[in-house]
């Protein structure tokens, strides 16, 4: 399990932005540590598990590359991860890997990026449409969704169907995204 210095750093009292920045500097500051910062985003000990899910989103938005080594683990699991404080930080990360492979194509990241990762985000980035989930999490589901779909092009039907069903009884930033999310698959279709 984690060790104690790490728990002190994720046991802050309040989710302000400056103490989970402080949390994932500590992180970047011992890299050696993300792989127990996986467990604990894991974990069934809830508020340690959405802190410690936080932290990891602003290390990765800092330095991606500390989570490339754990990125079988970090898919072997998401599908585990059912809080909404836990979901979001992790579909962010998804939604940010898409991004660097499909728009970017950081080589860093094409080299890492497997077919079973893919195949596991789709499935997540599914679920994560059509069950209960915030907006936030399912609009970062979708933007993954267009890219996945870039390349497999049975995803992006679905996607489609999804979202049309859907974009009517959705929040404002909902309504947004489907629609700009069905114009870029109107776009990739027709060119």
């Amino acid at each position: 399990m984690a060790n104690s210095e790490l728990i002190q750093q994720l046991s802050y009292e309040t989710a302000r932005r400056e103490h989970r920045k402080k949390a994932a500097n500590w992180i970047l500051a011992h890299p050696e540590s993300v792989g127990e910062v996986l467990q604990l985003c894991f974990s069934k000990k809830k508020e340690l598990s959405y802190k410690a899910a936080w932290a990891l989103e602003f290390v990765f938005l800092e330095e991606p590359s500390v989570l490339y080594p754990h990125l079988d683990y970090f898919f072997q699991n998401l599908a585990l991860a059912k809080l909404d404080q836990v979901v979001r930080p992790l579909a962010h990360i998804c939604e940010e890997l898409c991004i660097a492979y499909y728009k970017k194509a950081e080589p860093g990241v094409s080299k890492i990026l497997s077919e079973a990762h893919k195949k596991t985000m789709t499935e997540c980035s599914f679920d994560w449409l059509i069950t209960d989930q915030k907006v936030a999490c399912q609009v970062r589901a979708m933007t993954c969704l267009f890219y996945l779909g870039t390349e497999s092009e049975w995803i992006h039907p679905e996607l489609k169907q999804i979202l049309e069903d859907n974009i009517h009884k959705g929040s404002a930033g909902y309504k947004s995204r489907a629609k700009k999310t069905l114009e870029q698959i109107r776009k990739f279709q027709y060119g």
